[in-house]
């Protein structure tokens, strides 16, 4: 049990089995999907066997937040949030989905993950050391982990099926995947929805060193983000009062997981190891600490 309520690994609503992602349950309406956030964890795209408590609230509830405020820039799947407007065949599931889950609209996923970087971290910091540059982007000698571009930088991934990992493709290559057109109106959006949230969270007291997101396209052509938005687990958060340049850095997400993993010597291929009850409460902490300070509101 969780201080939000019973952990939730797995849904099993409606008499009908859900298409399972490494954290979101899908039910599929015909013309709209009901997408459930589960507190399941994954790092290194493995998927572990305990959940983290409130965690499946914090990304649906930060999701729905930042979607509201970059409609402007682009539009969303979101058609509702409050369970009282779902359909009426979803009412008696009303309290697993309370908090937890979004009705959308159902879009055809783009099949690139789109990266926004505004600070050299993560996996673009590994790729750099090697060569110099990430995704194909050039940049100059010398860089401190963690530091600021003066630009935010975009760089696209594949994306992995469940249990293997993506891999990051320079723009021409996704060009050729999706479309330059579409490929150019993503690259915009994301670029000036970082830009945006990061002024934002700023204000706030973190800083968001980079974020994934991703785009769908309507039946009638529209292109429009889709599944979760600047949450813990698609971005690196970071406390703005102890950021220091050339090194890694203190965080309100899931880098928390991974370095503790990566201590471990895990070769992070399945089976996830178990998580420590410390780095499961600790984890959960950082994840609410993350949505009070972005959204002002307790879960």
């Amino acid at each position: 049990m969780g201080v939000n309520g019973p952990i939730v690994l797995k849904t099993d609503l409606l008499n009908t089995e859900p298409k399972r992602g490494k954290v979101r349950d899908v039910y599929d309406f015909g013309e709209y999907l009901l997408i459930v956030s589960t507190d399941r964890l994954s790092a290194f795209d493995v998927v572990f066997s305990e959940g983290i408590p409130g965690k499946g609230k914090v990304l649906n509830g930060m999701s729905a937040f930042w979607f509201k405020l970059m409609q402007d820039i682009i539009p969303n799947h979101v058609i509702t949030t409050d369970v009282n407007q779902f359909p009426q065949k979803c009412l008696p599931y009303a309290n697993i989905l309370a908090g937890r889950s979004m009705l959308v609209q159902k879009a055809k996923p783009l099949p690139v993950e789109c990266i926004v970087r505004g600070y050299l971290s993560g996996s673009g910091w590994k790729d750099y050391q090697k060569t110099g540059a990430i995704c194909g982007i050039e940049l100059p000698r010398g860089l401190l982990e963690s530091v600021r571009f003066p630009e935010p930088i975009f760089t696209p991934s594949t994306k992995a099926e469940l249990g293997t990992h993506d891999e990051n493709i320079n723009f021409e290559k996704a060009c050729e995947l999706v479309g330059k057109e579409i490929m150019l109106l993503v690259r915009n959006s994301a670029l000036e929805i970082y830009r945006r949230a990061h002024n934002i969270a700023l204000e706030k007291g973190i800083i968001i060193a980079d974020t994934k997101m991703e785009f769908g396209i309507l039946e009638n052509g529209t292109v429009i983000i889709i599944d979760e938005l600047l949450t813990p687990d698609s971005s690196r958060f970071w406390p703005e009062r102890t950021y220091w340049p050339g090194e890694p850095q203190a965080s309100y997400d899931k880098q928390f997981v991974r370095d503790h993993l990566e201590s471990t010597g895990w070769n992070k291929k399945p089976p996830a190891p178990r998580l420590p009850e410390e780095i499961i409460q600790r984890t959960a902490e950082k994840y609410q600490q993350a949505y009070l300070k972005l959204t002002g509101r307790k879960l």
